[in-house]
C-alpha cells in the first residue's frame, strides 16, 4: 500500500483542527463563541469589494507577472513610504498566495536542504512545519516571559554555539503573544544575525494592528532583511489569500523562478481587492479600535477568570494566558471549554510543544458583543 511522502509527517495545526470542530459545532446549530482563530470577524473593507465589482465588468482576470501586478508592487512601495518612511523598489516587492505561500518562497530562495532556522518557542506553528515539510530544520530558544517571549541575540548566540545557523525569523507583533520587539531590539538581532552569516526574516503581517506605539519595519534595522507580510489582518482579508515579500535585490530572481513554477502567479482578483484596500484606511481604522476595545475587555477580564497575561499583548489580536490555576493540559482545557462552554480556544502546545500546557491562546477578532458572551460562558463555566 502507498504510503504519503515522509515530508509530509507533519504536526497538525491545531488552530484549524479547533477550528473545523468548532465550525462543524456551529454548522449543526450549537452557539459557539470564536476565540480560537486568527481571522477578523469582518470581511474585506468596502473599497477592496467595489475594486471587484468594477473590475469584472472590464478586466478578463488572466494571469498577471509571476511576482504580481506591476500596480499592486507599486502601491505597496509606496505604502512603505508613507507609513515607515523606508524606499523599497517596487522591483523588491513579491506578491504571493498569502503569507504562506510567500514563507515557502523565502525558504526555498533563502536554504538547502538541512538549514537550520532560529525561532522562538512560541511561536506560529506553520513557521516550523513548513521548514521540516521543505527538509530544513527549526533551531527552537524557549524564549523567557522577562524577554517578553521573543528572541534575543543571547538565544542567537547559543544556539549558533551548537550548531550553525543559516537564518533567523521573528515576528513583531508576534502570534500568539501579540508582543512587539521595539527599533533597538532589532537591530540588535539584525547585528548579531548578520555576524553569524545568517539573514534576518521578519513577520510583519500583523503591522498596523497595535495598541501603544506603532510598529516599525525591519528594513529599518536591516536594509536587507527579508519581510513576509499580508492582507489577511489589519485588511481583514484572510480568505483572498493575498500576501507579499520584499527581499533584496540578490534574491528577487530566485524568488521570480521559484513563484513562476509553483504557482505561476497569485490569483488576479485577489490583487484587485487588495489594491483597492489600501484606499481603505478610515475603516480599518475604526476596526482596529473596537479591537482596542475587545482587548480591553478581555484585559480587564483575565483576573475574574484565573488567568495570567504570558505576555504583554502589544498588537495583532490575541492574549496568550497562563490557566495553570485551572489546568495542566491546555488540549484538554480547550475540548472541554468548547463541549462544556461553547467557547473555542487554542491551546498553548500548538505554539510551544514544551511549555504551552499552562498556555491558551484567545483571540478577540471578534464582535464585541460575542467577545462580552465569550467572557459571561468562561466566568460560568469556571466557577463550576
Amino acid at each position: 500500500m502507498e504510503r504519503p511522502a515522509s515530508r509530509a509527517a507533519i504536526a497538525p495545526f491545531l488552530a484549524m483542527e479547533m477550528a473545523r470542530e468548532a465550525g462543524a459545532r456551529a454548522a449543526a446549530g450549537e452557539s459557539i463563541v470564536r476565540f480560537d482563530v486568527g481571522q477578523p470577524w469582518v470581511g474585506a473593507p468596502a473599497k477592496a469589494i467595489e475594486a471587484v465589482r468594477a473590475a469584472l465588468g472590464r478586466e478578463t482576470l488572466g494571469y498577471t507577472d509571476a511576482l504580481g501586478s506591476p500596480a499592486l508592487r507599486e502601491a505597496l512601495a509606496t505604502h512603505y513610504r508613507e507609513r515607515y518612511g523606508v524606499e523599497v523598489a517596487p522591483a523588491r516587492i513579491a506578491i504571493a498566495t498569502g503569507a504562506s505561500g510567500a514563507f515557502i518562497l523565502a525558504f526555498l530562495a533563502l536554504f538547502d536542504t538541512g538549514a537550520r532556522v532560529a525561532m522562538a518557542a512560541p511561536g506560529y506553528p506553520p513557521y516550523r512545519h513548513i521548514l521540516t515539510a521543505l527538509g530544513m530544520r527549526a533551531a527552537i530558544a524557549e524564549a523567557s516571559v522577562a524577554d517578553r517571549l521573543q528572541l534575543t541575540p543571547d538565544h542567537l548566540r547559543e544556539l549558533a554555539a551548537k550548531e550553525a545557523i543559516d537564518g533567523v525569523l521573528v515576528a513583531s507583533p508576534a502570534n500568539p503573544t501579540g508582543a512587539m520587539l521595539t527599533p533597538a531590539e532589532k537591530h540588535a538581532l539584525a547585528e548579531t544575525a548578520r555576524a553569524l552569516g545568517a539573514p534576518l526574516i521578519c513577520d510583519e503581517i500583523y503591522h498596523g494592528l497595535t495598541y501603544g506605539a506603532d510598529a516599525t519595519t525591519a528594513l529599518k534595522a536591516d536594509p536587507d532583511a527579508i519581510i513576509v507580510s499580508s492582507f489577511s489582518k489589519y485588511w481583514a482579508m484572510t480568505g483572498w489569500r493575498v500576501g507579499w515579500l520584499v527581499v533584496p535585490d540578490h534574491l528577487i530572481g530566485a524568488v521570480e523562478r521559484l513563484a513562476q513554477n509553483l504557482t505561476v502567479s497569485p490569483p488576479h482578483v485577489s490583487q484587485i481587492a487588495a489594491l483597492g484596500a489600501l484606499q481603505a484606511t478610515d475603516e480599518c481604522e475604526a476596526r482596529r479600535a473596537i479591537l482596542a476595545e475587545n482587548r480591553a475587555a478581555l484585559l480587564a477580564a483575565l483576573p475574574r477568570l484565573g488567568f495570567t497575561l504570558a505576555a504583554p499583548a502589544d498588537g495583532a489580536f490575541y492574549l496568550l494566558v497562563d490557566i495553570g490555576a485551572h489546568s495542566a493540559d491546555s488540549l484538554s482545557f480547550c475540548r472541554r471549554a468548547l463541549a462544556e462552554a461553547g467557547v473555542a480556544m487554542t491551546a498553548g502546545i500548538d505554539f510551544d510543544e514544551t511549555r504551552g500546557h499552562r498556555w491558551v491562546r484567545l483571540s478577540y477578532a471578534r464582535d464585541p458583543a460575542e467577545v462580552a458572551d465569550g467572557i459571561a460562558r468562561l466566568e460560568r463555566w469556571l466557577a463550576r
